[in-house]
C-alpha cells in the first residue's frame, strides 16, 4: 500500500497532461489570440501567459477570473460609453476560455499560432488640458471630450453628461476600480458637449475630463 500512496503523490501534480479532452477549441487556434490581445500586456512575469506551457498551470484560475469579470482589470461597466481602449472581455472570449479549460484546455498544433505580438505604441496624447472634476460640473463653454481620467479609487459611480435640450449621455460607469492602474477612458468616437451640459454623478469620485480644446470651463 505505501508504495502505491507514494507513487500517488509523486503523479499528482502532473496528472492535468493527461486530463480528457472534450474541445475543439485550443490554446493555439483561439486561445492565444485572446491572450495576446487582453492580457499579455501584464503577465509576463511571475505568472506569465507567455506560452502554453506556462499558462496551462494557470487555467482553472483563468476562467475563474474571466467569469467573474475580474481579468483582465478593466474597472468600468461595458456597454456604459464605447471606449477604443476598451481591455475588458467580450461575452464571447469569456465563453471560449471557459469552454477551452473545462473542455481539458489542449495546446492543439503549434502551426497554428500567431507571431509573437510586438509592444504597443504609446497612444497619442491630447493636446488640450485635463479638466477637474468632483460630484458635478456645468460647462460654460463647449469642449470635445475625448476620454475621462479617473484620479481616485471608485467602488460604483455613474457619469453622465445632461445636455441643455434635457438628452442625457452616458459617459463611464467606474466600478471597483484602483487608481494604481493609471487609466485614461478613451472613447471610440469623441463627445461634443455644448455650453451649459452638466457632467453629473451617482457617487463623488475625482475624475479629470480630456478635452481636444484647452478652455477652462469654470
Amino acid at each position: 500500500m505505501r508504495p502505491a500512496v507514494i507513487a500517488i503523490l509523486i503523479v499528482a501534480p502532473y496528472l492535468h497532461a493527461h486530463d480528457v479532452i472534450t474541445t475543439k477549441i485550443t490554446w493555439s487556434k483561439e486561445i492565444v489570440r485572446i491572450v495576446n490581445a487582453r492580457c499579455i500586456s501584464c503577465h509576463t512575469g511571475d505568472i506569465s501567459f507567455a506560452g502554453y506551457q506556462q499558462a496551462r498551470p494557470w487555467a482553472k484560475a483563468i476562467k475563474e477570473e474571466v467569469l467573474e469579470r475580474r481579468m483582465p482589470p478593466w474597472g468600468a461597466v461595458k456597454g456604459f460609453g464605447e471606449f477604443k481602449n476598451d481591455a475588458s472581455l467580450s461575452q464571447e472570449e469569456i465563453t471560449l476560455i471557459a469552454e477551452w479549460v473545462e473542455g481539458g484546455a489542449p495546446e492543439g498544433d503549434p502551426n497554428f499560432l500567431p507571431a509573437t505580438p510586438a509592444t504597443a505604441s504609446p497612444s497619442r496624447k491630447s493636446t488640450g488640458r485635463p479638466l477637474p472634476v468632483h460630484g458635478s460640473l456645468t460647462l460654460n463653454a463647449p469642449i470635445t471630450l475625448e476620454g475621462i481620467r479617473p484620479v481616485a479609487a471608485a467602488s460604483n459611480a455613474q457619469i453622465t453628461a445632461r445636455r441643455p435640450d434635457g438628452s442625457i449621455e452616458p459617459l463611464l460607469w467606474l466600478y471597483n476600480y484602483k487608481p494604481e492602474w493609471k487609466r485614461a477612458f478613451a472613447y471610440r468616437t469623441p463627445l461634443l458637449l455644448p455650453k451649459g451640459t452638466v457632467i453629473e454623478m451617482t457617487a463623488p469620485v475625482d475624475i479629470e475630463l480630456i478635452t481636444a480644446a484647452a478652455k477652462r470651463v469654470r
